[in-house]
């Protein structure tokens, strides 16, 4: 049987930055119409390999091997979307820019329709349910999940003919993830060479033709999916296939007096002239010592709900209480205890620090602003956060740049902690990380709560293995709260035909909850 054509070809790249080397000699071979996966824990070098077929090096680099792209155009859909759409221009205007390009050689009078029925279609192919709502937002009023299909709207749009897709279901739910395998699926059996960069090993079995196995940069196992993945050889690709841990992250019966209430909320993004509804909740409470995780598709209003609670989105009426008490719409107008009190963790990390300050600075300066800690405490406990959470002290003074996004989120989330809230709200904190990786951080959560003082945790999530050890589950579909309970009962007994669904899209119908 003839073999597909070799689209890229990369052979013995390494890449060393300041004495680190990010990628040790790999090789692969990407041909049309396969799907080639690279997975491993964050920082092993998937991303400054995938980065290497755009000619795309971080600065200063000193880079040795070949990367020989045959005649093929490059897409490129990042992890962090955000980084790659322009704020201040609605989706549509960006996607009708790279439209126009491809369709110059029309006549004139037939080139604004055609140019507008190609954006439709790019952003039907990538999955998104309401393309010309979708066209009318700003980047910041989409979720991040849609965020990260109006990206591979873009490279479809550009003809591409290898994708690389840098974990392209981060920050997705198992129906929107479903769309997005599909897609994928579809782009590779248009003779389209897909490079994927995963974490997501049900993504990678259900896709990918060869994977390879990367760790520390170097490549320790590769060949067929179904070899890989069904015998692997190599001691860390099995522990990358290990079963997830599902371990409850507050003791039973811990949960205090209601810390965080929501009553009566409704929040709007304007669009255009208008202010849409996008949200609705009646009542929701979070308590103090529990994790109360909120599950729902893309664009469900999970995102709007944390950003509500954290002073983040103002354009709401209703009721938000600390204690009882109300909060300010705005974190502009809380003060510095409330802002303590109550933390956010950005599902986009890297977006929410500043690229020109080190790490650490960064994270010390949350218990400088917020608690008065003097700048030498708050290095040094800065540096301790850290270290708990894995970031290796030679990693700390680097600029964010200079991070992986797993390395970046968990230093997010050492950025919140210094604060030392009462209140933690994650954004989708496991959906940039691996197995090993996602593992480690989520017991540290559940120690987290468990401590005497411990916050109580909104966990906002697509992944319901990760959503499975909470002590409470509310499912939101289109803005609203359609089932809420403990997560045992929500999880393994739905009563919603939306959370059925939900479960069916992952696996996990019928599936009981280990203690």
């Amino acid at each position: 049987m003839k073999e597909n054509p070799v689209l890229v070809t990369v052979t013995g790249l390494t890449v060393e930055v300041e004495g680190r080397t990010l990628v040790d000699r790999v090789s692969l071979r990407i041909r049309s119409g396969t799907v080639t996966a690279l997975v491993g824990t964050s920082g092993s070098g998937k991303t400054t390999t995938g980065l290497a077929l755009l000619g795309e090096f971080p600065a200063g680099a000193r880079v040795t091997g070949e990367v020989a792209v045959h005649g093929a155009r490059i897409g490129y859909v990042p992890q962090h979307p955000a980084t790659v759409l322009n704020p201040a221009r609605r989706t549509g205007a960006l996607l009708l820019d790279l439209a126009r390009q491809q369709v110059r050689d029309l006549p004139r009078p037939r080139r604004r329709a055609a140019a507008r029925r190609r954006v439709e279609e790019a952003l039907a192919d990538a999955q998104l349910d309401d393309p010309r709502m979708v066209s009318s937002r700003y980047p910041h009023q989409l979720s991040g999940g849609q965020q990260q299909r109006v990206v591979l709207a873009q490279a479809l749009l550009l003809g591409a003919r290898v994708v690389v897709a840098d974990e392209p279901t981060t920050g997705q739910d198992a129906l929107t993830r479903r769309r997005v395998v599909d897609q994928l699926a579809r782009v590779a059996a248009r003779g389209i060479g897909v490079l994927l960069l995963s974490h997501d090993l049900d993504v990678v079995r259900e896709l990918a033709d060869e994977v390879v196995v990367l760790r520390g940069g170097r490549v320790v196992e590769q060949g067929p999916s179904h070899r890989i993945l069904d015998a692997p050889a190599h001691p860390w690709t099995k522990e990358l296939l290990a079963e997830p841990r599902t371990l409850p992250y507050a003791d039973p019966g811990h949960a205090g007096a209601e810390l965080l209430t929501v009553s009566g909320l409704t929040a709007r993004h304007r669009t255009g002239g208008a202010r849409e509804p996008v949200l609705s909740v009646d009542r929701l409470i979070l308590r103090s010592g529990e994790c109360l995780a909120v599950v729902g598709r893309s664009g469900s209003g999970k995102t709007t709900l944390g950003r509500c609670l954290a002073g983040l989105h103002r354009d709401h009426t209703g009721h938000v209480l600390l204690d009882g008490k109300p909060l300010p719409r705005s974190l502009r107008d809380r003060s510095r205890e409330q802002l303590a009190a109550v933390q956010y963790v950005f599902q986009d990390a890297r977006a929410a620090f500043d690229e020109h300050r080190p790490v650490l600075d960064q994270v010390a300066r949350t218990a400088v602003r917020l608690r008065g800690v003097g700048r030498r405490e708050a290095t040094a406990e800065a540096r301790r956060v850290l270290a708990d959470l894995g970031i290796d002290d030679s990693l700390v003074r680097r600029l964010p740049g200079r991070l992986s996004g797993g390395e970046l989120q968990r230093a997010a989330l050492a950025r919140a902690l210094l604060a030392r809230p009462r209140a933690l709200v994650c954004d989708e904190i496991t959906s940039g990380l691996d197995p090993v990786t996602r593992r480690s951080l989520l017991d540290l959560l559940a120690v987290l709560i468990r401590r005497e003082d411990g916050p109580g945790v909104l966990l906002i999530t697509h992944d319901l293995d990760t959503a499975a050890p909470a002590t409470r589950v509310a499912v939101l579909d289109a803005g609203e709260v359609v089932e809420q309970g403990p997560a045992e009962q929500v999880l393994t007994a739905p009563q919603h035909p939306f959370t059925v669904s939900l479960l069916g899209a992952s696996g996990r119908r019928g599936a009981a909850v280990r203690p």
